[in-house]
C-alpha cells in the first residue's frame, strides 16, 4: 500500500507547485475541529495511509512528514512503512512540535497553505504569525484533495431529531437565556460557535454526521433576540422548521456562514471561543467586525457552552446512572460468554472482531440505544499494545485462544447518556507479569475511584493518584488518565480531564458535582500486551467543614475487575478495601438486573479478595 500513498503524495505536489505553496498541512480534521470526522475528510488518511483519529501530515516538496501521539505511535510506524512519510513522535525527546518543525524549514517568503475550515481559529493566528515572521504567507482557499480524491466520499447530510425535556433537563429558551446573559457579561452582543457539540447541547437537537458522535454539520451566531442556524437542507425536518419558528431560530444555507458573517450588522462585540471556530471562520468575522460602522471587536475567550453542558443536571445524572447500569449488565454478559467460549472445544472459533460484533449486538438491544460512542476495540495479546488498534477482517484480525488477554474498550449512545468502558480479560492461563501488570492497573484505577478532594482541583491535581503506583516501577501509560463524557454526545467532551503534563497556554478547569470523567490507567508493552481498565466516575458532594467543601467520586461504571488477574501481593490494605467495595456494590446494583445463571457467575465475580 504503501506506494500507493507515495503516489498520491507526488500529485500533492504537482497540486502544491501550481498553486505555489511550498508547504501543504493536512490535520485530522472537519471544518469543525471534530474528534472523529466522516469518511469525506479523511485527507490525511488518503495521502499518508495512517488511519489512527489523530496526526497532522505537512508535505514538502522533498519530505513529508506525519505527527501523532503515543496512542498511535506502534500502529502509524505499521501504516507509514513504504509510504515515504517520517512518523514524528509527538512529546518525545528530540521531536519537534509541528511549529518549531516550520520555523525550522519554511524559507524566507515561502508559502504555507492548508484548508482554512479545518484548522482552528487559534492555530490559524499561530501560523499567521508564524509565516508573516518570515516574510511569507497563508494560503488556506484551497482543499488540495480535490481534483486527487477522485472518488472522495460525499459530505454526511441526515434529518436532526430534536430532544424532550424528559432527556435533556431543560428548555432551549433558558439553555439561550443563560448563554445571552454570559455573553453579556464577557461585554459582548453577539455570539458565534461552530462546534458541534456545543450547538447540539444548546438548541436540543442531534444528528448523525460525524461517525459514533450524535451531531449534525451546523453553525450558529446568536445575537440579544435571534438565533441563525447554518444547516444543511437535508438535515431540515418539519419538525426542525415548527421548532425554529417557535424560538426565533433563522434557518440559513451550511455553505453561507463565511459570507454572512461578512455582511451581518453588528450592533456590539462579538463572543467567539478560539477552539470553537476555524480559521477561515475566525477570518470572516474579523472581516465583518472590520467592515461595521460601529467599530466593534472580537471578544476570544472560552465559550459559556462548553462549561454549561459538561456539568449535567439532576434529569441527565437520573439518566445517565439508569443507562450505565443497563450497559453494564451487557458488559458482563458479554465477559461471561466470550470466557465460557473461547477454547470450548464445541464452539465455533472467535475472533477480535467476532468478539466485537457480539458486544455490540448485545448493546444493541437495550431499549433506547442508538449507536456506539466509537468502534469497539477488541484486541488479543500483541494488538492490545496498540491503544486504539482496530480489528479488520482479513487484514488484522487474531483468533482468540484460551490463554493469555483479551482487551475490550467499548461504548455505547443512548438517549439516557454516553457510556464507555474498558476491561482486560484473562482467556486462560496468564504469566506473573501478567498479574504485576493488571493489579498495579487496578489499583491505578482504585485510587483514582476512592480520591476525597478539596473543591477547586483539577485533573492535573489527582492524575498523580492513578499514576503513582505505576512510577513506583517505573512504568508510564502515554496519555492521559480520563476525559469527560458528553450527555448524548461526544464520548469525548472538553474541559474536564485528568492528566500530569501541563500545557503552556491551557487552563485546567476545576471538578463540579455533575461533570463525568473517565479513569483509565494502563500497561503497554510493545510486542507482548496491553491492560487498560476504564471506569466512568461521577463528580459529587462528599462534605463541608470548617475545612472547606470536599467532592468524590462515585463508579458510573458497574462491571467486576478480573479476579484471576489480581496478584494480592500488589494491593495495599487500602487499594483491596477499595476493591471489595466497588465489587460489592456492583453486586448490589447489578443482580436485580440478571437472571439466575447471570447472577451466580456476577457472585463468583464479586468474591472478596
Amino acid at each position: 500500500m504503501g506506494s500507493i500513498h507515495r503516489d498520491r503524495i507526488e500529485l500533492l505536489r504537482a497540486a502544491m507547485k501550481r498553486e505555489g505553496i511550498d508547504a501543504y498541512m493536512i490535520p485530522t480534521a472537519d471544518f469543525h475541529n471534530s474528534e472523529y470526522a466522516a469518511d469525506y475528510f479523511h485527507t490525511r488518511e488518503f495521502f499518508s495511509g495512517f488511519t489512527g483519529s489523530a496526526g497532522t501530515l505537512i508535505v514538502r516538496a522533498q519530505e513529508a512528514c506525519l505527527w501523532t501521539d503515543g496512542r498511535y505511535f506502534i500502529q502509524a510506524a505499521a501504516e507509514l512503512e513504504g509510504s515515504g512519510v517520517t512518523l514524528m513522535k509527538m512529546g518525545e525527546p528530540g521531536v519537534p512540535t509541528i511549529t518549531e518543525y516550520l520555523r525550522q524549514n519554511m524559507e524566507e517568503g515561502s508559502v504555507l497553505g492548508f484548508d482554512g475550515r479545518c484548522i482552528p481559529s487559534k492555530e490559524g493566528k499561530g501560523y499567521e504569525k508564524l509565516m508573516k515572521s518570515k516574510k511569507g504567507s497563508l494560503k488556506i482557499g484551497r482543499d488540495l484533495a480535490e481534483g486527487i480524491w477522485s472518488d472522495r466520499p460525499a459530505l454526511p447530510c441526515h434529518p436532526v431529531m430534536l430532544l424532550e425535556e424528559d432527556y435533556t433537563g431543560e428548555d432551549i429558551e433558558d439553555k439561550l437565556g443563560r448563554l445571552r446573559s454570559a455573553v453579556q457579561e464577557a461585554g459582548a452582543d453577539t455570539y458565534i460557535d461552530s462546534k458541534l457539540d456545543n450547538i447540539m447541547w444548546l438548541l436540543n437537537m442531534r444528528g448523525a454526521d460525524v461517525t459514533c458522535n450524535p451531531v449534525a454539520l451546523t453553525h450558529i451566531l446568536v445575537d440579544e433576540r435571534n438565533v441563525y442556524l447554518f444547516i444543511q437542507d437535508g438535515e431540515v425536518t418539519e419538525e426542525l422548521r415548527s421548532y425554529a419558528a417557535l424560538h426565533r431560530i433563522s434557518i440559513l444555507p451550511y455553505d453561507d456562514l463565511e459570507e454572512f458573517l461578512a455582511v451581518y450588522d453588528h450592533r456590539g462585540d462579538l463572543l467567539c471561543d478560539p477552539d470553537c471556530v476555524s480559521y477561515s471562520v475566525y477570518l470572516a468575522a474579523r472581516k465583518g467586525l472590520e467592515n461595521s460602522k460601529g467599530g466593534y471587536e472580537m471578544i476570544g475567550a472560552p465559550s459559556p457552552l462548553v462549561g454549561f453542558k459538561s456539568v449535567k443536571n439532576a434529569v441527565e445524572m437520573a439518566n445517565i446512572r439508569a443507562c450505565y447500569k443497563r450497559d453494564s449488565v451487557a458488559l458482563c454478559r458479554f465477559i461471561m460468554w466470550v470466557t465460557e467460549t473461547v477454547g470450548n472445544p464445541g464452539a465455533e472459533p472467535v475472533t477480535e472482531s467476532g468478539a466485537a460484533a457480539y458486544l455490540d449486538n448485545l448493546r444493541a438491544q437495550i431499549d433506547d440505544y442508538m449507536d456506539l460512542s466509537f468502534p469497539t476495540i477488541s484486541a488479543y495479546g500483541p494488538n492490545a499494545a496498540m491503544m486504539h488498534y482496530e480489528a479488520v477482517p482479513g487484514v488484522s484480525d487474531a483468533q482468540l485462544a484460551p490463554e493469555g488477554m483479551l482487551l475490550v474498550d467499548s461504548g455505547g449512545q443512548y438517549l439516557t447518556g454516553t457510556t464507555d468502558v474498558t476491561r482486560t480479560i484473562a482467556l486462560g492461563p496468564v504469566t506473573e507479569e501478567m498479574k504485576k501488570h493488571y493489579t498495579l492497573t487496578a489499583v491505578s484505577n482504585l485510587q483514582l475511584m476512592g480520591a476525597v478532594f478539596l473543591d477547586g482541583c483539577t485533573g492535573a491535581n489527582l492524575d498523580i493518584l492513578a499514576r503513582e503506583p505505576m512510577w513506583r516501577e517505573a512504568l508510564d501509560y502515554k496519555c492521559g488518565t480520563g476525559h469527560g463524557i458528553g450527555y448524548f454526545l461526544n464520548v469525548h467532551e472538553t474541559p474536564p480531564s485528568i492528566r500530569w503534563r501541563v500545557f503552556p497556554g491551557r487552563q485546567d478547569t476545576p471538578f463540579e458535582p455533575g461533570m463525568i470523567v473517565s479513569d483509565e490507567p494502563g500497561v503497554y508493552l510493545e510486542g507482548k500486551y496491553g491492560i487498560r481498565i476504564e471506569t466512568i466516575l461521577e463528580v459529587v458532594d462528599h462534605t463541608t467543614n470548617e475545612w472547606g467543601r470536599f467532592l468524590a467520586f462515585e463508579p458510573l461504571t458497574l462491571v467486576p475487575f478480573d479476579r484471576n488477574l489480581i496478584d494480592p501481593a500488589y494491593l495495599t490494605p487500602d487499594t483491596r478495601k477499595l476493591l471489595n467495595e466497588y465489587h460489592e456494590r456492583v453486586r448490589t446494583e447489578l443482580m436485580p438486573l440478571m437472571d439466575p445463571k447471570e447472577q451466580e457467575w456476577l457472585i463468583l465475580q464479586t468474591e472478596p479478595v
